[in-house]
């Protein structure tokens, strides 16, 4: 088992021993559901309150991850509009990183409704849905991003149009993705 499936492993125990929803979605997720391409981080949706933020870092920190200072006082991080609180593993001499997305949103929520069991590395996980995993990475809007965005819309045919126009509207994102779609 490589770093990155033994720190999904981790993630996925632990928060199913604290009743967590969570959706994997990044990199990971475009291997199930677009082209497979190299990544080197974990990242999810995580259905938790803040003040249960420490439950979550004491069983992280039990299995060897690092939490940063700054989050252990309470601090939350901002991504692309939402709450984020990132850790770290070193496995097989290099770190694996971790982005812990909180489900703060009514999109976030959405997405969690959404999320499907797929199997990765031989193991069931929960992902986001296509269509979310879309909307994500039009939010985020990297160069990376957009190409995994055009690998889904390959892949996976057509998608649930009036998902992705209702959240990318939401999201303010619609204007990118009718400019992907029409590529498509």
């Amino acid at each position: 088992m490589n770093a990155l499936s033994r720190a999904l492993a981790d993630l996925i125990a632990v928060f199913e021993k604290l009743g967590t929803p969570y959706a994997m979605m990044g990199g990971l997720a475009v291997r199930v559901y677009g082209i497979p391409r190299p990544t080197y981080d974990v990242d999810f949706t995580v259905a938790i309150a803040r003040d249960r933020l420490p439950e979550l870092y004491r069983e992280l920190r039990a299995l060897g991850y690092t939490i940063p200072e700054a989050y252990e006082t309470g601090w939350v991080d901002s991504v692309a509009g939402m709450s984020v609180v990132k850790t770290r593993r070193y496995l097989e001499a290099h770190g694996v990183d971790v982005d812990l997305f909180l489900a703060e949103s009514a999109f976030q929520q959405s997405l969690l409704g959404r999320r499907r069991c797929e199997q990765l590395d031989g193991m069931n996980v929960w992902l986001v849905s296509p269509e979310d995993l879309v909307l994500l990475k039009l939010v985020s809007h990297r160069p990376r991003d957009m190409s995994d965005i055009a690998d889904v819309l390959f892949t996976q045919g057509r998608l649930d149009e009036a998902h992705l126009r209702r959240w990318a509207g939401e999201l303010g994102v619609l204007d990118e993705l009718d400019r992907v779609l029409a590529e498509q």
